[in-house]
């Protein structure tokens, strides 16, 4: 339904998380009963989570263990790991940083080249213990995108803040996604996105998976940047319908992932039940012990030499990655046993499935967070931590 914005525009309402609810049926299901399995690029993770490419949230030992908990840990070749050997010295210098100098001091940690032979030292790190996945932006993935393939990288990930299939440029040529997919030779993701449009054109271009969010990541500050964004909830139903169309005329399934925005786990269950196949989290991963940012989560976008678009914020420190992902937890606001919090709502809403559980029912509901909650607010409890 389109609004008037005024005169001379057009607008449409879109909704966030905080916006919407998730409204059971007749039926329930038990919820050690749940699978919340997926197939993404030809592998099968038996937890729908990817950790996102950020230098606060995986590292090659992240990644393992993401591997060994049944999820994926995504490790960026743009971040510290492939620039220095002695990556852990590095971030240590990131963490101890005060707020006025952590982004002058980034920015100059990121200027040092990055190394192929470390892209290939890391990648093997990960292989030895798990399924290795790494990311690039699309100005350096033809040249590190060999070096990954050699290397013997299980899957790909083509990303930037904002990514397209028409690409204008007086200066430089954009990459050939379709071609970029047929010489690596081993699954692509691509992202970000965010409308129907571009990832139904996405799809068309032999990509094994889409990413949906632009801006909404608790780190990330593209929005107040760029004024560019889509609320995550209409993004990835915007997008799972691309999805469904493109299997419709193709019969080719093209996963979407919701990444960004989602910190508890009520979250993750609404960008399932919006129509996602899986979900990239970064600032839950931060905050477990195992993970490199020491307490500290930054965007990708966050060293960028011209413009940053991402701050260096402190997460904290709540348990393992296993009590984060599996529980237990022993907190009372949906921070810890995400998978947990995923198993319980789909039996709750009868989904004995992720496939089921995108068909729940979505109602808007902008009172679902404050409705009854006084004194939790009041006394910064539960939901208001």
């Amino acid at each position: 339904m389109e609004f008037e914005l005024g005169r001379a525009k057009k607008t449409r309402r879109a909704y966030g998380f905080d916006e919407i609810s998730l409204a059971p049926s007749i039926v329930t299901v038990n919820p050690d009963d749940a699978d919340v399995s997926v197939e993404i690029g030809g592998k099968k993770l038996e937890i729908p989570f990817l950790a996102s490419a950020m230098d606060g949230v995986v590292s090659p030992e992240t990644a393992v263990l993401m591997s060994k908990l049944g999820g994926l840990g995504v490790l960026n070749l743009q971040g510290i790991w492939s620039r220095y050997e002695d990556a852990k010295k590095v971030l240590e210098k990131i963490a101890s940083a005060s707020k006025e100098e952590y982004v002058p001091l980034m920015q100059k940690l990121y200027q040092e080249p990055i190394k192929k032979e470390l892209v290939e030292k890391r990648i093997k790190e990960i292989k030895k213990g798990g399924t290795a996945a790494v990311s690039s932006i699309p100005q350096d993935a033809l040249e590190l995108g060999p070096v990954a393939r050699d290397a013997g990288v299980d899957l790909f990930v083509l990303q930037s803040t904002v990514i397209s299939t028409k690409h204008k440029s007086s200066t430089s040529e954009p990459i050939d996604i379709k071609k970029f997919c047929e010489m690596m030779e081993v699954p692509v993701l691509i992202g970000n996105c965010v409308t129907y449009e571009v990832a139904l054109t996405l799809m068309g271009t032999g990509v094994a998976g889409v990413l949906v969010g632009i801006g909404p990541g608790a780190a990330c500050t593209s929005r107040g940047v760029l004024g560019v964004g889509v609320p995550m909830a209409t993004a990835i139903a915007d997008c799972a319908a691309a999805r469904d169309a493109y299997f419709k005329e193709n019969n080719l399934y093209v996963p979407i992932i919701a990444d960004g925005g989602m910190v508890v786990g009520g979250d993750i269950c609404k960008a399932i039940a919006c129509g996602a196949d899986a979900v990239m989290i970064g600032s839950p991963i931060a905050r477990a012990k195992e993970a490199p940012g020491r307490g500290y989560h930054w965007g990708m976008a966050t060293p960028s030499p011209t413009l940053p678009r991402g701050s260096r914020i402190k997460v904290g420190t709540l348990g393992t990655l296993k009590e984060i992902l599996l529980g237990p937890a022993k907190f009372d606001d949906g921070s810890m046993n995400l998978v947990g919090a995923l198993r319980t709502s789909m039996g709750t809403l009868g989904a004995a499935n992720l496939k089921e559980m995108q068909q729940v029912e979505v109602v808007i509901a902008p009172s679902i967070l404050t409705e009854g909650k006084v004194f939790q607010k009041a006394q910064q409890l539960g939901m208001y931590k």
